[in-house]
């Protein structure tokens, strides 16, 4: 039987109805207008009576994807940054309101799962998913399996430490990998070089307007030979390639999946990344490796949680 996809994002909540393929039969979106748990809550459960009502099928349960931290199976989303939100029993309030069994799990877990099953993923059983977008996300799939660790939070490759007691990541923590190479704080960087007044690169692209800038504005200044744009940007990639190459040495992954709005937005920061698993993992590890961009863009965790609900 069909179930219920939700992808629960910073500024809209999207719900699909999903089959055992993976195929969507049918989707919804609805604007978090306002983001206390109640209104969530029912933005959610209004996307997802629309997207049911277009599929015309009844479905057996739902599974949500979200950004932020969720200890094991509790539905709680104990950190959730983009929401503000702590400790917000999630899944127990979805169930109660849809009606149905709801598994609440990491927004790239999902991701990861809607790849494995239905994209770049097919055909492989143990698969590493590394996504870079507004943050540093990756998930680690063994055996056909999710491993999700004692906590619920294995794979949190963005808030592993690169530079100890260095820039403040989104988690609250200090020298993150998110803080360095997300795209949230590559803008924040960015920003931070425009507005000091020694990049006159940045300031002809961006009229001097930094609500202008995306990581891809950063990238062209750093391709342009603008200095500080070129170690911002330098940077970002190094550290993303080294610590996504380490992952590979570590878990001799039979693919590799890339994805995210930067990675695929930003071919040089991609092409960091690609050079450093082709130089700094072990023979071994990389041999047979195959590496992949994700395929279903931003439908990946909408069917991810649907096959995982």
């Amino acid at each position: 039987m069909p179930t219920l996809g939700i992808d629960l994002g910073g500024t809209n909540a999207r719900a699909a109805v999903v089959d055992e393929r993976g195929q969507i039969l049918a989707a919804a979106k609805m604007a978090l207008t306002e983001r206390s748990p109640a209104a969530v809550v029912e933005s959610i459960a209004q996307a997802a009576a629309e997207a049911v009502a277009l599929a015309g099928v009844k479905v057996a349960g739902c599974g949500v994807g979200a950004a932020g931290q969720i200890p094991g199976d509790s539905g709680v989303l104990a950190v959730a940054p983009n929401l503000g939100w702590r400790n917000v029993p999630l899944g127990g309030l979805l169930r109660e309101r849809l009606g149905l069994p709801v598994r609440l799990v990491n927004d790239l877990a999902a991701a990861a799962w809607g790849e494995f099953n239905a994209g770049a993923g097919r055909g492989a059983q143990d698969v590493y998913v590394s996504f870079v977008g507004s943050g540093v996300g990756s998930c680690i799939i063994a055996n056909g399996q999710l491993v999700r660790g004692a906590g619920g939070v294995a794979g949190e490759l963005g808030h592993t430490k690169v530079i100890p007691g260095g820039r403040r990541c989104g988690c609250g923590e200090l020298g993150c990998l998110e803080a360095y190479s997300g795209g949230h704080n590559l803008i924040a960087l960015t920003q931070e070089l425009l507005a000091s007044g020694r990049s006159s690169v940045l300031n002809e692209l961006t009229a001097g307007v930094a609500e202008r800038i995306t990581p891809l504005t950063l990238e062209r200044a750093a391709e342009a030979g603008d200095p500080g744009a070129v170690e911002i940007h330098a940077r970002a990639g190094k550290m993303l390639g080294t610590a996504i190459a380490n992952m590979v040495t570590v878990l001799n992954p039979a693919r590799l999946i890339l994805g995210g709005g930067v990675l695929m937005n930003c071919p040089g920061l991609r092409r960091y990344v690609v050079e450093a698993v082709q130089s700094q993992t072990s023979n071994t590890a990389r041999e047979g490796l195959l590496i992949a961009e994700a395929e279903l863009g931003d439908d990946s965790g909408l069917i991810g949680a649907a096959l995982l609900g």
